[in-house]
Order: structure tokens, then sequence, then C-alpha cells
């Protein structure tokens, strides 16, 4: 693994891997928070994630420094619709003409009308923040959204890309097996995993459970399906490849479970808010303990402050809402 050089960029900008796959820094809150994948085949690109409106200047840049005309772009490619992965597929579209948005078929209307996307994610974050962070999400021209049902396969320049529907985090989620790599792009229902807390090439991963989809069951169903095709690596958005999937599946599960057991524990206290962050916060102390990170306490609060805020939100909104658990959004 090594990081591309770029002029007028971070060093860490782009990290380069095996068989045409790159992960460029959305630049989202923080660097190394979240990645968009970048494919290249041949003479054809994709693009799986677009991070926010204002990650896409990163991704040209990027892409100049490799050459990469924006005509190359055939392919938007997005894991689900929650707005740090796709907040700038708009943006993407108008930049990349020849490119064609693949999305899940739950997500494909809210990229044709994201007005319910916009409003569901101003219920979460507050206009203000959102205006701030995101700014404007534009419609997309339907006749240019592919929607990849379970068992899609994309011909993506001769090299197969497989989707399957794996909800858990979300019922819009995708997650795309390239048969190439032999690894998966998944989004957010692998989980997370920051750099900083690599210890000695072993990584941390952890699930997000922000809202207001999580699915336990589900959850653990999509990681038994992904690694029923016995994966290399796995390509998380937060953050690019990680390896070792067998003990990162285990982790996951016990880790789901726990994350149910601490909201089951915390429904009736007096500030249940409080309680499930708490209770979160000392579990993945804990599992990082554990683990050998060397990080001081504060440096871990503040990677993981915005984790936990929103696992916590989507944790309590699972306890409140049991009947919509199976809702379509």
């Amino acid at each position: 693994m090594q990081s591309s050089g770029l002029s007028h960029m971070s060093l860490s900008l782009v990290t380069d891997y095996e068989y045409g796959i790159s992960a460029i820094d959305a630049q989202f809150h923080r660097p190394n928070r979240a990645a968009i994948h970048l494919l290249v085949e041949k003479d054809a690109v994709a693009l799986i994630d677009t991070g926010t409106n204002s990650s896409i200047p990163g991704v040209i840049e990027a892409m100049r420094q490799k050459s990469i005309a924006p005509e190359a772009v055939v392919y938007v490619i997005l894991t689900h619709i929650h707005l740090d992965h796709a907040g700038g597929a708009g943006e993407c579209m108008r930049r990349f003409p020849n490119a064609k948005l693949v999305v899940h078929p739950r997500g494909a209307g809210h990229m044709a009308n994201p007005a319910r996307l916009v409003a569901g994610a101003i219920g979460v974050y507050g206009e203000t923040e959102f205006r701030r962070v995101y700014g404007d999400i534009p419609s997309i021209d339907a006749t240019r959204i592919i929607e990849a049902t379970d068992e899609f396969r994309l011909d993506f320049n001769g090299r197969d890309l497989l989707f399957l529907d794996t909800p858990g985090h979300a019922r819009h989620h995708n997650c795309i097996f390239d048969e190439r790599s032999r690894s998966f792009f998944t989004g957010d229902t692998f989980g997370v995993s920051y750099r900083e807390l690599d210890v000695d090439g072993r990584e941390f991963v952890f699930p997000t459970t922000s809202p207001v989809q999580f699915d336990p069951e589900a959850a653990h169903a999509s990681i038994d399906r992904i690694m029923g095709y016995d994966p290399r690596y796995a390509y998380l958005t937060h953050y690019g490849q990680i390896g070792h999937l067998t003990h990162h599946a285990e982790a996951m599960h016990f880790l789901i479970d726990a994350h149910v057991a601490i909201a089951q524990q915390g429904k009736n206290a007096p500030d249940r808010q409080s309680a499930i962050s708490s209770a979160l916060r000392e579990l993945l102390l804990q599992r990082l303990t554990q683990h050998g990170c060397r990080l001081a306490q504060n440096e871990i609060d503040e990677l993981l402050r915005s984790d936990i805020r929103l696992n916590t939100l989507g944790l309590m909104h699972w306890l409140d809402h049991p009947a919509e658990r199976f809702k379509r959004l």
C-alpha cells in the first residue's frame, strides 16, 4: 500500500492499492474519516461512494494527477444513500457527463427526488449544520440512474461487479463484490475502521448503528453473506482497505449484540441518551485496550465522539420504533 503524491493536496489524500483500486479522502469533517473508492479498468473509471459536494474537487484533482479525464468516469456507484456516502452524487453527475449512477432500488427515487432524504438528514443534524456540511442536494435525471437489485451484475469494462442487498445499517444498502480483486466494497455494512486505531498492522472494526434503519438481525445476516464469498479484503467507506476479515466478522457479530444489549439496558434510564452513549464509549474503550491501542484516551474520544453520538441516536430510534423496523424507506 502506498500513497500517491499530489502536488496541491495532502500526501495522505490518495492511497493506492492493487487491481486499480484507490481510496480518495473525502475530507469529511477530518482527514481519513470517509473514503471515495476509485476503480480503474483499462480506460474506464468507476467511483464507489461520493462523499459530499465539497469532496468532489479533491476527486477531480486526484484524477488529474492520475491523468484521468472526467469523461472516463462511466459509473458512480453508491453503497447507500446516507449523505456522507451520497451527498456528492449530484455534483458527480454534473462533472462526469458520461457517468451512470448505480444505486439500490430503494435509494433510486431519493436520488431523483431528494426532498425526503434532505428532510430526514435535517431531522438528525438540524438545518444549519446540514446546510454547512452538505449544501444543496440536486435531483439526478432518472434516465441516468441504474437500479442495482440483489445479485445484479455490472460489466465494468470487462470487470464483473456483483451487487448484494445487505441491510442492517440501512435498507437501501448494497455491498459490491469485485471479482477481479476478490474483495468487497462494504459501505457501512462491515462497520467502521479508522487507520489511526491500527496496531502493528491489525485493524479495529466496530458497527455503525446510526439513524434510522438499524436492524441487528439483518446486520448479522449481511456479514455472514459477505463472508460466504471468502473475500480477501473489504474496502470500507470509513476507512479504506482492511484484511483479517474472519477476525473482524467475529468482532462485528459480538459488537452488534453488545450494542443491542446496551440499548435495552439503558432504555428506561432517566437520561437514556447519556446512559447509552456512556456505555458505548466504555465498551469501545475496553475493546481498544484489548486491541493494544496506544492512543491517549482524549485522542480516542476525539476520533469516536461523532460515531458514538450517531450510534446512540440510532439505537434510541430502534428502541422507539419497533413497528418500523421492516418498513420501506
